[in-house]
């Protein structure tokens, strides 16, 4: 019942403050102007859903904290601040950027604040050993140029996810879905015998709530977006509470592998064809199931799907069964890209000899 109160809390914050943030985007200019031929809006949008998604976790955070569900013992103060100084980093620069469209070079100030905002907070920056199917777990107790090896991995890890719900942004409810997805495997994984983090469990199902209550406005058609800040938010809250719960990266990973293997192939491309990584295009593999005839509905159901099938597999399997379901994971996205690259070639071939 606690759960279902809480989840409740954030996602009926969600579905309240998001037609306000809409009127207060459009009101002060915060739209998403289409640009062909990588957007797929045919008219402005607001952004700032990301603002929404924030106010819904904070709100329901501090509900959690004055009500004394917090055992600090456990997760210590600082952590929660972390969570909302960084949240609150990220959104803050997302407005920036969305009002004023800020060359790529800036937008790497925001991510960087809040990755370091975890790092100095010490979270995970304690961990001594990252868990290895393959044998001993592998030691993180010495130093780089000084700096624990912990900080710099749990620094670059922030980053990674971040960078990639940015990057995967391209797709009518596409991030705020496969981020509610990889919030329930982690609240469902924090409930296990083997884990029981219940205040990481609250924590979770706090995000998946908001995501719930702000996927109502943003599935297709979309009513808003995340904008620059949201994009960011969702992969920082998923990064730290992977960390929270014990360093499970590889459950993250699983469920959010189809997008950063997407991520790093698009990023790859682009800088073989020396391009900036942070140029929009449409190299993702939504946008390529979109040339195939899906349509945005069925292309983010699609997705959905194979991020639940994997995050449903991360939370019963031990670490060589996580290791055996990277390897699919890693065959089955190669089969995708290939047999959709193939598809659409073959497609774009009998319509030049039907022209």
């Amino acid at each position: 019942m606690w759960y279902v109160i809480f989840f409740l809390i954030s996602g009926g914050f969600a579905l309240a403050v998001t037609p306000l943030v809409r009127k207060f985007a459009d009101r002060y200019g915060f739209m998403d102007i289409p640009r062909p031929p990588r957007n797929l809006h045919a008219y402005p949008v607001a952004k700032l859903g990301g603002l929404a998604i924030f106010l819904a976790v904070a709100a329901a955070i501090m509900v959690f904290w004055v009500s004394g569900g917090i055992n600090f013992d456990i997760v210590p103060q600082k952590f929660i601040w972390a969570i909302l100084l960084g949240g609150a980093i990220l959104v803050g620069g997302g407005l920036i950027d969305d009002k004023y469209d800020l060359p790529a070079k800036y937008l790497w100030i925001a991510p960087v604040l809040a990755a370091l905002v975890v790092v100095l907070t010490g979270i995970g920056v304690g961990i001594k050993f990252l868990s290895n199917p393959f044998g001993d777990p592998i030691s993180m107790n010495f130093l780089i140029l000084g700096i624990p090896a912990s900080g710099i991995f749990i620094f670059m890890w922030m980053l990674g996810m971040m960078f990639t719900t940015k990057f995967l942004d391209g797709l009518d409810g596409l991030v705020a879905g496969i981020g509610l997805i990889a919030a329930l495997t982690l609240f469902a994984l924090s409930l296990t015998e083997h884990v029981n983090q219940p205040i990481t469990a609250t924590l979770a199902i706090i995000l998946v709530g908001a995501l719930a209550g702000y996927l109502i406005y943003a599935f297709h058609p979309a009513k808003i977006f995340l904008g620059e800040g949201g994009s960011l938010l969702i992969g920082f809250l998923l990064g730290i509470l992977s960390v929270i719960l014990g360093g499970k990266i590889a459950t993250a990973l699983l469920v959010m592998g189809i997008p950063i293997l997407d991520v790093a192939w698009v990023i790859a491309q682009r800088l073989w064809y020396r391009k900036s990584p942070f140029i929009g295009d449409r190299l993702h593999l939504h946008f390529k199931l979109l040339d195939l005839g899906f349509s945005q509905k069925q292309t983010a159901l699609i997705l959905y799907a194979i991020s639940a099938m994997f995050g449903f597999t991360a939370v019963f399997l031990q670490s060589m069964g996580k290791l055996v379901a990277l390897i699919v994971l890693f065959g089955l996205m190669a089969t995708l890209i290939l047999g959709v690259i193939y598809a659409y070639r073959k497609k774009q071939r009998i319509t030049q000899l039907t022209m």
